[in-house]
């Protein structure tokens, strides 16, 4: 992205978009593998049957930014949040987290949940910023991991 102005709304991925999912993700993710020492979560997911299932949402032409959901019965799973690191600081990451918002209140979900590994001090920065509050940690196989929610009635981030 050449200018700073904002990213259109996320629009539902095709099977035509798998490759860029994958690109966006193993970009914005690879750079956890030695830190944490395993390979993230999201660069092992199946993206072409997550694309399939309806679960991802793009933004860009080509794709820079991503996020996988799914509708649960009592709040929306915020499974991925990706940003290309060449679009990182140009918004979308807002663009992405706002719209997840905005699409679990569509959906009539009280809450977004989410979790992070516990080395990805960035992305507990960020959601805790926007207003995420964590809910507990927790060894999940070889994971470390923090898991947050946002009640959707908390006010807006500024």
């Amino acid at each position: 992205m050449t200018d700073r102005t904002l990213p259109d709304a996320p629009r539902p991925a095709t099977a035509a978009d798998v490759p860029a999912v994958k690109a966006v993700i193993d970009a914005a993710f690879q750079h956890y593998i030695e830190r944490i020492g395993l390979v993230p979560a999201p660069m092992r997911a199946d993206h072409a049957a997550n694309v399939a299932a309806g679960r991802v949402f793009v933004c860009g032409d080509p794709v820079t930014g991503l996020v996988v959901v799914i509708p649960e019965v009592d709040h929306l799973y915020l499974d991925t949040v990706a940003v290309h690191p060449d679009a990182q600081g140009t918004g979308l990451g807002r663009v992405l987290l706002d719209w997840v918002e905005a699409h679990a209140r569509a959906l009539g979900a009280p809450e977004v949940r989410l979790l992070t590994n516990a080395l990805m001090w960035e992305n507990q920065k960020l959601y805790e910023r926007y207003g995420y509050e964590v809910v507990e940690r927790r060894a999940e196989g070889p994971y470390d991991r923090i898991h947050y929610r946002k009640r959707l009635n908390s006010p807006p981030m500024e």
